[in-house]
């Protein structure tokens, strides 16, 4: 796997893929292409993750924390929701986690290409959601007020909606990854 190198090269590529994370949030917010989970249209499908995603693929974890950190503060300075914002980064990041634990994983176990992806996309879903349940068992009782028996009843459908979030971001970071590995490969030879 080829990654950027040099300190001046990660610094650029970081910032690069963290302004792009807001480019994708304002532009999503404010064409209102954002696509409502219809179970409870509050959740929006969005792709600000992929980004994140890109800078851990590409240069690494540091980088996909940082942009996660800007993703959450961009949120924030656009709508003043701080809650949101953080639930949000916190997404973001538990999935490049995951898919950083899945690597790491995969190199243990010798299986790389096909394998290592998979479990790569596999446990960056799986600490999204089991992440994500635990937040909201806390945001939405202590914040939001919901009693606890209607944050637990909500569970599943956040599970799905975060599974169904972090597939389309993992799938399309990896995807824009590879597309962005096979240009430069092919450029250079």
């Amino acid at each position: 796997m080829e990654r950027v190198g040099g300190r001046t090269a990660r610094i650029t590529g970081t910032a690069i893929l963290a302004a792009l994370t807001i480019v994708f949030d304002y532009a999503l917010k404010f064409s209102g292409l954002k696509i409502p989970f219809p179970w409870m249209p509050f959740l929006k499908f969005d792709f600000t993750g992929v980004p994140i995603v890109v800078a851990l693929l590409l240069i690494d974890l540091g980088s996909s924390a940082t942009t996660s950190v800007v993703a959450a503060l961009g949120i924030v300075a656009r709508s003043g929701d701080v809650v949101g914002g953080a639930m949000k980064g916190i997404a973001e990041l538990s999935t490049v986690v995951g898919i950083f634990a899945g690597r790491r994983l995969a190199a243990l176990m010798g299986s790389g290409g096909a394998a290592e992806k998979a479990l790569s996309l596999a446990t960056g879903i799986l600490l999204r959601v089991v992440v994500m349940s635990c937040w909201n068992l806390v945001v939405l009782p202590y914040y939001y007020g919901l009693p606890l028996q209607a944050a637990l009843g909500m569970l599943p459908l956040l599970a799905v909606f975060n599974g169904m979030q972090g597939a389309i971001t993992v799938t399309l970071g990896f995807l824009l990854f590879e597309a962005y590995v096979g240009r430069t490969s092919s450029q250079s030879r």
